[in-house]
This record gives C-alpha cells, structure tokens and sequence, in this order.
C-alpha cells in the first residue's frame, strides 16, 4: 500500500503538470527518464527520491515545497464549506476549467469570474 505522503506528492505532480499543459512524456523527458515512472510517482505507486522530486520541481517551475502544500490538512475533511471537494487538486475537470480559465484574456476573464458568481448566488 503506498504512503499517504508518496500519494499527496504524486497528485501534486499531476495537479501541477495538467495546469501547465504538460504531458507525462514531455516531463520525463525533462527530467531524464520514462514516462512510466512519472505515472508511478504520480499515483503514489513509488516513491520520489529528494533529487529526482528536485529535477520535476525545476521541469515544472515549482519550488519543491509547493509539493507538500496542504498535506497538514488532507484527509481531515471531506469536503470544505459551499459543497467544494477537499481534493478538488485531483479532479481532471477542475484543473482542465482552471487552465482554461487563464487562457482567457484578463478582461474577458473578470467578465466571466463576475457571471459564475451571480450563477452561483442563484443557484
């Protein structure tokens, strides 16, 4: 059964490397090895050794504590107040959202941000 540390790790690699668009090939190729061991790390399967958790931290321009953000909190709730998941990090649909959303240019980004928020009061 894999850590609960290796797991939190492994999902902020993926959480990090969906928001800048990377594929799983493209990252082990950055960081020097096969794109099967990045699925591993990042299901929590293996482990991150400290160097190579150093050369993804680079690949992704991340520090590498930004891989231990939240880990204090996971699992002590399930979710958070307005019915958000508490690992909304590891939703596929949420990440792809928020890429898009800073995809759009930043007038038409606040535009936006202001109608999901009167939707969200209506609903």
């Amino acid at each position: 059964m894999a850590h609960p540390v290796d797991v939190h790790v492994g999902k902020r690699i993926r959480h990090r490397r969906w928001l800048v668009g990377m594929t799983q090939q493209q990252l082990a190729e950055k960081v020097g090895i096969k794109f099967q061991q990045i699925q591993k790390y990042e299901t929590g399967a293996n482990r991150v050794s400290a160097s190579r958790l150093w050369d993804i931290a680079e690949a992704l321009e991340v520090p590498v504590s930004f891989f231990f953000e939240g880990i204090e909190a996971e699992g002590t709730q399930s979710s958070t107040s307005d019915n958000v998941p508490a690992d909304i990090l590891g939703d596929k649909e949420a990440l792809d959202l928020v890429r898009s959303y800073y995809a759009i240019p930043e007038n038409q980004r606040r535009r936006l941000f202001e109608l999901a928020r009167v939707l969200s009061d209506v609903a």
